[in-house]
């Protein structure tokens, strides 16, 4: 932790697709990377190639955070190896192709796609808004890789989130994906006053790994969908973590480069405050307050 003055991206989801297309082009441009990935093997491969893309360090941290004791330990592990955070993106995220419990007790997509980057954000809050102390307003960023699916769902149940009495595959992504865009919108909200930024994206329908963990009738109907490139998927992503123009307002959903029309939910502020506590009343639950 010796240089303090290169700045620091942490990307998960980083081993492979966007989030590993966003690491490099973050390395490239400077960064020091710290990348989250959850398969070993991947994680290698990955870590190999953005030490290739760029000058700067690089650190892979194992971690899934659909487990929220796996975010409590990369939290942890990312604030041993860096005294700043500039831009975290929370890009890590699957749908499930069936009804799946984590041994913590939590249903793994949502788990995966919304708890495990709320909690691993907060912790990490002390190292972004130390950096944000420092640097200009607004060069401080916290990206969340949505979805359109967040655009597809009426409401987010907030008695059940998790959608346990409801369950369907497509349910429980879309429900994680509109966890996205309000979490952004909550954390613009409560981070205003430090001059942190914080947007939500869809980044298009990618070719990657995403489609692995999908079941038969998504891969069915994705099938002869024209698909963006990894590159191409991410490259809102690093204009979000990077241009100037996202940097002068906060709680956005973009797509593209240009601001998407959002969920209604996104401009509904006390419902807003409602999903927060929901989240954090779910996590106390778990045994992981906040």
């Amino acid at each position: 932790m010796s240089d303090t003055t290169t700045p620091v991206a942490v990307i998960t989801g980083a081993s492979s697709g966007i989030g590993l297309a966003a690491a490099k082009a973050l390395a490239a441009q400077g960064y020091r990377i710290i990348a989250l990935g959850r398969d070993a093997e991947r994680a290698a491969t990955a870590e190999r190639e953005l030490k290739a893309a760029g000058s700067g360090a690089v650190d892979m941290v194992l971690a899934d955070l659909g487990l929220m004791a796996d975010a409590e330990r990369a939290a942890t592990e990312i604030a041993a190896l860096t005294d700043r955070i500039d831009v975290l993106i929370n890009n890590a995220g699957y749908m499930a192709s069936e009804k799946v419990m984590t041994s913590e007790g939590l249903e793994a997509s949502f788990a995966t796609n919304h708890l495990g980057p709320f909690l691993l954000t907060l912790r990490l809050l002390p190292l972004l808004r130390q950096t944000a102390s420092i640097a200009p307003p607004g060069n401080v960023r916290i990206i969340n890789t949505s979805s359109d699916g967040s655009e597809m769902i009426p409401t987010l149940n907030l008695d059940d989130m998790q959608n346990l009495a409801n369950y369907s595959n497509g349910l429980a992504y879309c429900s994680s994906k509109l966890a996205n865009v309000l979490f952004a919108c909550a954390l613009a909200k409560r981070l205003a006053t430090d001059g942190i930024i914080t947007h939500a994206m869809h980044p298009g329908t990618v070719g990657s790994n995403f489609f692995s963990h999908t079941d038969q009738s998504v891969r069915d109907a994705y099938e002869h969908v024209d698909k963006l490139s990894p590159e191409q998927g991410a490259d809102t992503l690093v204009w979000l973590a990077t241009a100037e123009e996202p940097g002068r307002n906060s709680g956005g959903y973009f797509y593209q480069r240009a601001p998407r029309k959002p969920h209604p939910l996104a401009h509904d502020e006390a419902f807003i405050e409602r999903f927060w506590l929901a989240t954090e009343e779910l996590l106390a639950k778990t045994g992981f307050p906040v």
